[in-house]
């Protein structure tokens, strides 16, 4: 069965508790070449760092994704450590504006140690059980963020599909225009070159079998042929890929670049000025539609 097409851009927050602890997980992805994941862990949870981005790189295939972990004690069970570098610098900064500043009352110990920094709560190591039931309970809330990332990917990534498929409907559209062009007629390639087979001519030095090579390459050169005939087969790839879903990215940008290689070829082909604006305005909706398929997965 086949999977919907996803974005790579993306955000997910989910909150959960465990053990007199609350935490928050959140993820957020954007475009990226391949799987780039940063994960940022509050203190003590190394632990989980392994099974994360396990977790994580069996839901997504590519972009650059930022994963946090942060905690929230709920208990007051603890021990404060007094930060003795903080509180040097605490003193030496009132030392230095001792008598600097007028009518300024003498600091308090209560106020010094009420400092941000100065007091700092250690958390009591919690026992086996309970860190495990902790990992147990956090991974399950990651697991639930992960998910609603990889939805919100789908949901844009079905809004994308329906842009990539019009940007091929128009392209078709213009394929269509320069396979029915008055330009592409065999009276009309003839007489034009018939007419540059006449101005070769005017040189006499020109033996009669180069001007019959030069008039084979002139008459490759009038065809857009196999040109529109790739461009056919490209728009059929690209619409397979697209139904198809899943992480196709990489195959739809590839197939950009070759719907461009042959509008350009196409543009210095064309042997009429109506057939090189039907090229430009071709190179302009494959513009269009790579730049949409840099945001797939």
């Amino acid at each position: 069965m086949s999977q919907p097409l996803a974005s790579m851009t993306g955000y997910a927050r989910a909150a959960g508790s465990a053990q007199d602890t609350g935490f928050v997980c959140e993820i957020r992805s954007v475009n990226g070449r391949g799987l780039d994941l940063r994960l940022r862990l509050a203190p003590g949870l190394d632990g989980l760092e392994g099974p994360l981005r396990q977790m994580i790189g069996k839901a997504l295939s590519r972009g650059s994704v930022s994963f946090s972990l942060t905690l929230e004690r709920q208990g007051t069970d603890g021990d404060l450590l007094l930060n003795r570098q903080a509180l040097e610098t605490v003193l030496t900064a009132l030392e230095e504006l001792k008598g600097r500043v007028a009518d300024a009352a003498p600091a308090s110990l209560e106020g010094i140690l009420a400092l941000p920094g100065v007091l700092e709560p250690r958390q009591r190591a919690l026992a086996p059980e309970a860190e495990d039931e902790l990992f147990a309970v956090i991974l399950a809330t990651a697991g639930a963020a992960v998910a609603d990332l990889v939805a919100a990917r789908r949901q844009e990534g079905a809004q994308l599909s329906a842009i990539l498929l019009e940007r091929l409907d128009e392209i078709e559209a213009l394929v269509a225009r320069a396979e029915h062009h008055p330009a592409r007629g065999r009276e009309v390639i003839l007489a034009r070159l018939s007419q540059q087979i006449e101005a070769l001519k005017q040189d006499s030095a020109i033996p009669e079998e180069r001007l019959a090579q030069e008039a084979l390459l002139l008459a490759a050169k009038a065809d857009i042929r196999e040109e529109l005939d790739r461009l056919a087969a490209h728009i059929a790839s690209a619409r397979q890929l697209i139904r198809g879903g899943g992480a196709v990215g990489r195959r739809l940008d590839f197939l950009a670049q070759e719907f461009n290689r042959e509008a350009n070829t196409l543009c210095s082909k064309a042997n009429a000025v109506e057939l090189t604006a039907i090229g430009l305005d071709l190179k302009a909706a494959i513009d269009q539609l790579r730049e949409q398929v840099q945001n797939i997965e």
